[in-house]
C-alpha cells in the first residue's frame, strides 16, 4: 500500500504548505488519538515535544486540537530532544508520544514523529492505518463535550532527560578535566546537552545555544561542521560534538578537528562494549549505507553486522527481533537499548567520552577505528513522478551493478523525506566508485 503522508521518520514537509499543515496536523491528532483511545474506561494521554522552529508555534496547537476533540489528554513539554520525548513517553505512561521536528533540515521544513506507549516508533502498519483514518470526516466519532481531552504544560521534562542522561555514563567517573565544545544547531538539546555535560564535571563551550525561530541547522549541527570545528581548535578542546536540531545524532570532532562519523562510532563502542561483555549479542545493526570498512572491522574482532533499510527505527526494529543492543547509522543515528529506544546524540557522546576517560588517550589516537572503503553518495533532486521506474534509469543501475561486480556495492534509494534520488556506492577502486555512481546520477537527472 502506498503512503500519503507518511515518509521513513513520520510526516514531513515544507511548513504551511501540505502535508505540514495545521489541517493534516488536527486530522493526524484526531486520527490517531481515535487509534490509540482504545476504551472509554480510563482518561488517555499524549504527550508533545518540539524543537526550536517558528513553524512549531503553529503545528503544536492544531495537534492539540485534534488530540482533545476526540477525548485525549495532553501534556506539552516544549523544547525537548527526540529520545527525551521517547522516554517520557513511557515515563508518565502514556498511550502516545509526538515530536515536532524536521531533524537536521532547515526552518523552512517541519515534521512530525510518533511513538507507540512503548517509547518506540511506530511501525509500518500503525501508520498506514493512522494514514486510513486521517482523511475521514472531521465530525467522525468527536468525543461527547463532557469527554473532551484537557491540555497542561509541564517544566520539568529537560530535568528530567538530563539525568537519565548523566545515569548512561559510567558510575564513578567523571568529565573533569575535559574541554569540550557541544554545538547544539540552536535546536532541541540547547539547554539539557550543555547541562549534562557541565554536571558531569567537564569545563563546557557552547555554540548553537541561541535559537530565534529561524537558525536551527544554520550553518551548525551535525550536517555542517565547520563551525565547531573551528571553536575546537579556537578553545583547544578535547572533543567537539555536533547534534541535529531534534538531537538523536550525533557526529564528533576530534582534538585536531577532523570528523568521526557514525560508522567509527559505531565501531568505537562496539569494541569497547565487546571487551567488557556489555554486547547482549556479539554483533550490531546497521543500514545498507555503513561502509564496508565497518563491516570488515567487526569481522576482525568477532562482530557481525546486520543491515536493514535506511532509517533508524528500522535499525530498532532488528535491534529488537535479534536482541541487539548496539546498532545506528553512518549519519550518527546511534541506539543503544540499555538507554533509550531511539538514537540519542548526547547519550552516544558519553560513551565516546567514556572510552577517552577509561584510556586516558586522546580521542584522535582511539576514534579512527578502521580505515574506510572509499564511498560517495550524489543526491538528486527530482520534481514529480517515479524516476526509479523509468527504463532507462534501471539500465543504468544494471551496467554500474555488473562493472563494480564484488570490487564494491550500489546502493540507490528514494528520499522518505524529501524529494531526493540518492545514489551511492563504495569500492575498493574509487576511479570504478565514481563512475558507477555519475552514471546512475546523470540517467536520473536525465528523467527529472
Amino acid at each position: 500500500m502506498d503512503r500519503k503522508y507518511f515518509g521513513t521518520d513520520g510526516i514531513r514537509g515544507t511548513a504551511n504548505t501540505h502535508p505540514m499543515t495545521p489541517e493534516i496536523a488536527m486530522r493526524l491528532g484526531m486520527a490517531a488519538g481515535k487509534y490509540f483511545r482504545t476504551t472509554s474506561q480510563r482518561r488517555h494521554s499524549v504527550v508533545i515535544g518540539k524543537d526550536t522552529r517558528l513553524s512549531g508555534y503553529m503545528i503544536e496547537p492544531a495537534l492539540v486540537a485534534g488530540f482533545t476533540a476526540v477525548g485525549m489528554d495532553v501534556t506539552l513539554f516544549g523544547p525537548l530532544p527526540t529520545p527525551g520525548v521517547a522516554m517520557m513517553t513511557r515515563s508518565l505512561r502514556a498511550d502516545l508520544g509526538v515530536m515536532i521536528s524536521a531533524s537536521h533540515n532547515g526552518y523552512e521544513d517541519n515534521g512530525i514523529k510518533l511513538f507507540g506507549p512503548n517509547g518506540y516508533k511506530l511501525s509500518d502498519e500503525i501508520e498506514l492505518e493512522i494514514e486510513s483514518r486521517m482523511d475521514r470526516a472531521l465530525d467522525d466519532k468527536l468525543a461527547a463535550s463532557r469527554d473532551l481531552g484537557r491540555n497542561v504544560r509541564i517544566d520539568d521534562a529537560q530535568a528530567r532527560y538530563v539525568e537519565v542522561g548523566k545515569a548512561s555514563f559510567p558510575r564513578g567517573m567523571n568529565l573533569k578535566g575535559l574541554r569540550v565544545c557541544i554545538d547544539c544547531a540552536n535546536g532541541a538539546a540547547y539547554k539539557v546537552a550543555p547541562s549534562a555535560l557541565y554536571e558531569l564535571g567537564a569545563e563546557v563551550f557552547k555554540i548553537g545555544v541561541n535559537p530565534d525561530g529561524f537558525n536551527i541547522n544554520q550553518e551548525v549541527g551535525s550536517t555542517d561542521t565547520d563551525a565547531l570545528k573551528e571553536a575546537v581548535q579556537t578553545y583547544r578542546a578535547d572533543i567537539g560534538i555536533a547534534l541535529d536540531g531534534d538531537a538523536d545524532r550525533c557526529i564528533i570532532i576530534d582534538e585536531k578537528g577532523d570528523e568521526v562519523d557514525g560508522d567509527q562510532l559505531i565501531g568505537l563502542i562496539a569494541a569497547h562494549w565487546k571487551a567488557r561483555d556489555r554486547l547482549a549479542q556479539p554483533g550490531v545493526v546497521t543500514t545498507v549505507m555503513s561502509n564496508l570498512g565497518l563491516e570488515k572491522h567487526l569481522e576482525g574482532i568477532g562482530l557481525s553486522l546486520e543491515r536493514t533499510k535506511v532509517g533508524d527505527r528500522y535499525v530498532v526494529e532488528r535491534m529488537r527481533q535479534g536482541g541487539f543492543n548496539l546498532g545506528g547509522e553512518q549519519s550518527g543515528h546511534i541506539v543503544m537499548s540499555d538507554y533509550s529506544t531511539t538514537g540519542d546524540g548526547l547519550m552516544a557522546a558519553l560513551q565516546v567520552l567514556a572510552v577517552m576517560v577509561e584510556k586516558e588517550k586522546a580521542l584522535s589516537e582511539i576514534a579512527h577505528v578502521f580505515d574506510p572503503v572509499p564511498q560517495k553518495l550524489v543526491n538528486v533532486r527530482y520534481k514529480s513522478g517515479t524516476p526509479l521506474e523509468e527504463e532507462s534509469v534501471q539500465d543504468a543501475i544494471a551496467a554500474a551493478e555488473k562493472k563494480l561486480g564484488k570490487k564494491g556495492r550500489l546502493v540507490i534509494r528514494k528520499s522518505g523525506t524529501e524529494p531526493l534520488i540518492r545514489v551511492m556506492a563504495e569500492a575498493t577502486d574509487a576511479k570504478l566508485m565514481d563512475g558507477a555512481v555519475e552514471s546512475v546520477a546523470d540517467a536520473v537527472r536525465a528523467v527529472s
